[in-house]
């Protein structure tokens, strides 16, 4: 299992609009093959939003990175200080823990 972070802030839109945009993308999120899940983030606070995105492996976060659908997130000029890291999942102390 493998984990990815995005954060970025938000430029031009409202929390409200960027919403409303999320949700015509939520199921092209929901087709990638190799994601378990992808949580929503906002902060608004400090207006930092993103997701956080449970993959089976590396190879599918790796192949998310070099799509269209990536790309179309990446260079959206309303995301500004997009940052994407990623994470092994440490399996045996997340099963203690009740990970996914």
């Amino acid at each position: 299992m493998h984990i990815q972070i995005i954060n970025f802030n938000l430029d031009g839109i409202n929390r409200d609009e960027y919403e409303t945009a999320c949700h015509g993308v939520a199921g092209d999120f929901a087709s990638l093959p190799g994601l378990i899940s992808k949580h929503w983030l906002a902060n608004e606070e400090n207006n930092t939003y993103g997701g956080v995105y449970i993959w089976e492996n590396k190879e599918a976060m790796q192949s998310y990175l070099e799509s269209d659908l990536f790309r179309s997130v990446s260079t959206n000029p309303a995301f500004l200080n997009a940052e994407s890291k990623d994470f092994e999942v440490i399996a045996d102390l997340s099963e203690i823990t009740r990970g996914v």
